[in-house]
């Protein structure tokens, strides 16, 4: 079709092209980055702190059955996801990059208010939970869309034959804010008790996201429009235009949401599943596996360029095919040699080597999505796929993981969630090529 752009790197991209003549600044990389950076900051905060926010909203009867309540309160979240893929990805491809940008910032903002100022089970009852599962639902609803439009903005003002590289800067902007969690928990594990935590010390995190947001917001508004939106031919005025759309192009989407998998389920369980993993199966202290979370970000953060940078160079397919197949034949020795002889050091040697596996993957995922959807739906179409892959697979990969090990009592049963994306992913790789050969809009 004349509106499917190029899928390999080393191909002319139509579509894009029109961004080539507006020179990128760095200055509007960094404030793209920045809000994606706290959208992500303020979304994974909850799965660091998901055992005290169990006790906290959803006592039971055993602290297992509370934590598990808790998780599946994180993964609701993506849930909604794809409805705001594509309710807010039609807003976007119609209003333009910049106006969703700041409108999914907003509905973050509320979300993660809602939980951090919400008391607890102990004082308004029911209330609580339901108040609770409604805030993450709302960010869920803005995470829906942030990454595929920040993508996409970065994608469309990115130089000639560097749209990896360009792309990788959404991901490394999530790496800072796992970062930054990891930092936050490691200062307040050091300055307060855990009854103190469990109390009211969890709330600190959530509450620093919400002052940071008008700083973000205030970034945000500067940003100019991009010009492959402005010069867009034929740009769908009507919200059911993108919907008719995105459902013609469903073998795009549905191989779209395949690729992504992996980089999803990877990155929650090296992120936000670490620090549950690390106090709960391998008895760990809870500064320990925060500070190995700490690493694995910065770790994100430098394998993501490279990666970005190198499928500019040789394509995004050696890279999106190659990873998945290191995973399948190494991931369970690796969390076999770790949980047999749990530490410090061999969570961080394990944790790292997954992380390179994710940078690496994600490197070639993220333009390879970008490229491959119809330009009047892209953010729309790179926003669904990605987040069902979340809703489905990466959100729940906590509560998935703990879920396995108190089922088969193999603590290293993680890893054969990790291998199932792996083979999921491996057959996207191979679909996307069909779906392109068959995609109409």
């Amino acid at each position: 079709m004349s509106n499917l752009v190029a899928m390999d790197a080393t191909h002319p991209v139509p579509h894009l092209a029109s961004s080539t003549a507006e020179k990128p600044r760095l200055g509007a990389v960094l404030r793209v980055a920045s809000g994606n950076f706290l959208e992500m900051y303020d979304f994974i905060v909850y799965g660091y702190y998901a055992v005290y926010i169990g006790k906290t909203f959803f006592p039971a009867g055993s602290e297992f059955a509370s934590l598990m309540l808790s998780l599946m309160t994180f993964g609701a979240g993506y849930l909604m996801r794809p409805i705001g893929a594509i309710v807010l990805g039609a807003y976007i491809d119609r209003k333009g990059r910049r106006q969703g940008l700041i409108v999914t910032l907003g509905l973050m903002a509320v979300g993660t208010l809602t939980i951090a100022a919400t008391p607890g089970y102990a004082t308004i009852g029911l209330a609580a939970p339901i108040i609770v599962v409604a805030g993450r639902l709302l960010q869920g609803l803005s995470a829906g869309v942030e990454l595929g439009g920040v993508s996409v903005y970065l994608a469309e003002i990115a130089t000639p034959g560097r749209r990896g590289f360009f792309c990788s800067w959404q991901s490394a902007s999530q790496q800072l804010a796992v970062v930054f969690t990891a930092l936050i928990a490691l200062v307040l594990t050091g300055l307060i008790t855990t009854e103190q935590m469990g109390a009211w010390g969890w709330r600190i995190p959530l509450l620093i996201g919400c002052l940071i947001i008008p700083v973000i917001l205030f970034l945000r508004r500067s940003l100019e429009e991009t010009a492959a939106f402005r010069n867009m031919e034929h740009r769908s005025r009507r919200a059911g235009d993108v919907f008719r759309v995105v459902a013609a192009n469903w073998r795009l989407v549905l191989s779209g949401m395949m690729l992504v998998v992996f980089t999803t389920t990877s990155f929650y369980l090296i992120t936000a599943y670490t620090p549950t993993f690390g106090k709960q199966a391998l008895h760990l202290e809870p500064r320990m596996t925060f500070f190995v979370t700490l690493c694995v970000g910065l770790s994100n953060f430098i394998w993501l360029p490279i990666a970005g940078a190198i499928s500019d160079r040789i394509g995004r397919r050696p890279l999106v095919t190659a990873v998945p197949i290191l995973a399948l034949f190494t991931a369970y020795p690796a969390m076999t040699w770790l949980v047999s002889a749990p530490s410090f050091e061999h969570l961080l040697a394990v944790e790292l080597w997954f992380s390179a596996l994710f940078g690496f993957y994600n490197g070639g995922m993220v333009p390879l999505l970008v490229e491959i959807m119809p330009a009047n739906v892209r953010t729309a179409g790179f926003s669904l796929a990605y987040s069902l892959a979340t809703a489905i697979f990466g959100g729940f990969t906590p509560a998935i993981s703990t879920y396995l090990i108190e089922r088969t009592g193999n603590k290293a049963a993680p890893a054969l969630w990790l291998m199932t994306a792996a083979v999921v992913s491996l057959a996207g790789v191979f679909l996307s090529r069909n779906a392109r050969r068959t995609t109409s809009g």
